[in-house]
């Protein structure tokens, strides 16, 4: 056996290098040692959290009703506001003519009062935008007011009927209204005044009742 450092032989037995004092080690041992399989070692995987229980049909439903969504939102028709604009601008021509032609007024006391006939559909215009009516599946909204507003919630809950109603006009034309009996401390009954399709909105107000009767 010889020193792996220097080289020098080194007789069987002795323990360090004669010639550079280096430890003396058998090559064959070494090889032998090498080829010796290490003990397997699975990886390492962390903890993993517990998966919690997926929540019941029940539980969702619950959870989806509790959540306030909105059914329909509407206004009363704008049909009669489009009809009154178009009276009030045939009478306002008619009105500049008959002071032009027969009293020989002049146009600066004519126009004004021909344009003071287009108020009249004007104010109705605003009027009906002064009113908006909600319907949640939780409530009922009534919205009232142009810069001011004022709100008037009905739960579902105090509703005990719904009805229609319309006017032969009313329904030749599509038109109606829906009469709702409220059951709160104030009593008596809401109108929803001019609905276009009054039957449709009806139907929807039944059929989100019916949860709560």
């Amino acid at each position: 056996m010889h020193c792996t450092n220097c080289g020098t032989y080194l007789a069987p037995g002795t323990r360090f290098c004669a010639g550079c004092g280096a430890p003396a080690v058998d090559p064959e041992a070494t090889r032998y040692a090498g080829t010796q399989a290490r003990p397997f070692a699975p990886p390492f995987q962390p903890p993993t959290q517990p998966t919690p229980p997926p929540a019941s049909n029940s539980a969702r439903q619950e959870r989806t009703s509790d959540e306030e969504r909105q059914i329909f939102k509407t206004r009363p028709t704008f049909f009669f506001i489009k009809i009154g604009y178009g009276l009030a601008a045939l009478g306002a021509i008619i009105l500049i003519v008959l002071l032009a032609y027969y009293i020989a007024a002049p146009w600066w006391i004519a126009l004004p009062l021909a344009l003071a006939v287009l108020l009249i559909p004007a104010y109705y215009h605003v009027k009906r935008n002064m009113v908006q009516y909600t319907l949640t599946n939780h409530k009922l909204e009534i919205d009232e007011g142009f810069i001011a507003r004022t709100t008037r919630n009905f739960p579902l809950r105090n509703i005990q009927d719904v009805t229609v109603s319309s006017t032969i006009a009313q329904r030749l034309l599509g038109y109606g209204n829906v009469v709702i009996d409220n059951a709160s401390e104030f009593g008596g009954e809401t109108v929803l005044r001019n609905i276009h399709n009054p039957r449709q909105y009806a139907d929807m107000l039944l059929r989100e009742l019916r949860r709560f009767h």
